[in-house]
């Protein structure tokens, strides 16, 4: 009878077994697309984009690092930092160079103080509960980098056998990286180590991240999350380097599309296709950077203002509701309206303007409301069908717990819109004038020209 029941036991064991192997073989079971962790810390997160050399008067780590009580105030989370390495001097551009032209990357630039200045920047940073992560030049480096002497083979070639910069654009201050060398995987990884571990950064956004192979970027996030939990941003648009290298990518399609709609080379029905990729063809996890403004287009493409004119504030409002990560670059909250020299010292200048507690208030809601969260930790974005798509571009966010109406109008006169299809009933608070709508069928809002309806629920 024992021998009859220990039999059975092993039976039923061995089944299971069987059960678990083919459940984790069965090439129909889907699996999640992005592999990786992204940090606990990332999830509601705000990015702001500081220039070292134009954010103070003085250019300095030290005089950015009096400005992160104010900066944490604002809501920021991360901080981005251009680069912050010593400038190439040969073949240089302008008077002080391009900061992605890269002399050494294991020093910082005298211009913005010393390592200890950056310590002590990123340290402040993390006592006020905020993160900072470095930009970094895999790509290429400055034409007098120690490696071009070092390790000449590390560089590509032109057909004459040349170094050369990154072919068919202008970058003619830089060289391009082999990295089919596994000499300049192993010593850019080791660098980016170094970082991590010296000056206790918390990640990385990556110049031009789609020129270097996938396969490094993969390997550097493997390692890098060895040491703590970092936060990765690709200067690119491609979906397959969020699965086990990126948090986030750039949303370049999404900004030239609203850029199109503000300059009325497209209605707001242009956004239908954006969104609708990013629902069927990206994984829901991917962090998709949001913007209005950044350093490359502030420089030659224009502040702002100039690319969105009077519908800049219903893009803020949309990047930072919408699905996305949203970066904030310096100056927007001070109204910057002039175009920052690149390759020259031109300070920001700083004043009370109506764009800072326009941010404000939108950070302060996207970190109350759990649908807000970054990727699939926020609800995604369901369309609110209205009786004039062209101008009125209206969506719903929501969960169990909280959620927002958005109604952005990109138009130049005021709409009154019928809501015809979409989760919208139900009873809100107008987030900019805190009165109490109720929204039932044959519901309708009225928005002003280049306006925005907020209506939160929790």
């Amino acid at each position: 009878m024992r021998l009859f029941l220990l039999m059975a036991v092993l039976l039923l064991a061995f089944a299971a077994a069987g059960d678990a192997r083919a459940a984790v073989s069965d090439p129909y079971a889907p699996s999640p697309y992005v592999e990786l962790k992204h940090p606990d810390w990332s999830r509601n997160a705000v990015l702001y984009q500081l220039n070292t050399r134009q954010f103070t008067a003085e250019g300095t780590f030290n005089a950015a690092r009096a400005q992160l009580p104010r900066l944490k105030d604002m809501g920021i989370d991360i901080v981005w930092l251009m680069p912050v390495h010593p400038i190439g001097e040969k073949n240089r551009k302008g008077g002080l160079g391009s900061p992605y032209s890269v002399k050494d990357y294991y020093a910082v630039n005298p211009e913005f103080g010393t390592l200890d200045d950056l310590k002590a920047f990123v340290a402040e940073a993390h006592r006020l509960g905020m993160r900072v992560i470095l930009d970094w030049v895999a790509n290429h480096t400055a034409w007098d980098n120690p490696l071009v002497e070092q390790h000449p083979d590390w560089y590509e070639r032109d057909w004459q056998g040349h170094f050369r910069p990154t072919p068919w654009w202008d970058w003619s201050d830089i060289i391009d990286l082999d990295f089919r060398q596994a000499g300049i995987r192993r010593y850019m990884t080791e660098a980016m180590r170094w970082w991590v571990r010296e000056a206790d950064i918390d990640g990385f956004r990556c110049d031009v991240a789609g020129y270097v192979p996938l396969d490094f970027w993969e390997n550097l996030r493997r390692e890098l999350d060895a040491i703590k939990p970092v936060f990765m941003l690709a200067e690119f648009e491609q979906r397959d380097v969020h699965a086990r290298a990126f948090d986030a990518t750039y949303a370049w399609n999404w900004n030239n599309t609203l850029h199109n709609i503000a300059h009325g080379k497209a209605d707001a029905t242009a956004l239908f296709g954006f969104y609708s990729e990013n629902e069927s063809a990206w994984p829901h996890d991917a962090y998709r950077m949001t913007y209005t403004e950044n350093h490359d287009q502030n420089a030659w493409e224009g502040t702002a203002f100039e690319r969105f004119g009077k519908a800049l504030q219903p893009a803020i409002v949309l990047s930072m509701l919408g699905e996305g990560i949203p970066l904030i670059h310096n100056g927007q909250e001070a109204g910057n309206d002039k175009r920052l020299a690149f390759f020259e010292k031109d300070a920001i200048a700083w004043r009370a303007h109506p764009l800072d507690a326009f941010f404000r208030k939108l950070i302060a809601l996207k970190h109350r409301l759990s649908a807000l969260r970054n990727g699939d930790q926020g609800a995604r974005m369901v369309p609110v069908v209205n009786s004039d798509p062209k101008a009125v571009f209206s969506f719903v966010r929501a969960n169990a717990d909280d959620g927002v109406l958005v109604a952005l109008n990109f138009g130049a006169e005021t709409k009154t819109v019928r809501l015809l299809d979409g989760p919208w009933r139900g009873q809100y608070r107008d987030a900019f004038s805190a009165e109490t709508v109720r929204l039932g069928e044959g519901a309708e809002l009225t928005v002003d020209g280049y306006g925005w309806r907020v209506l939160v629920r929790e």
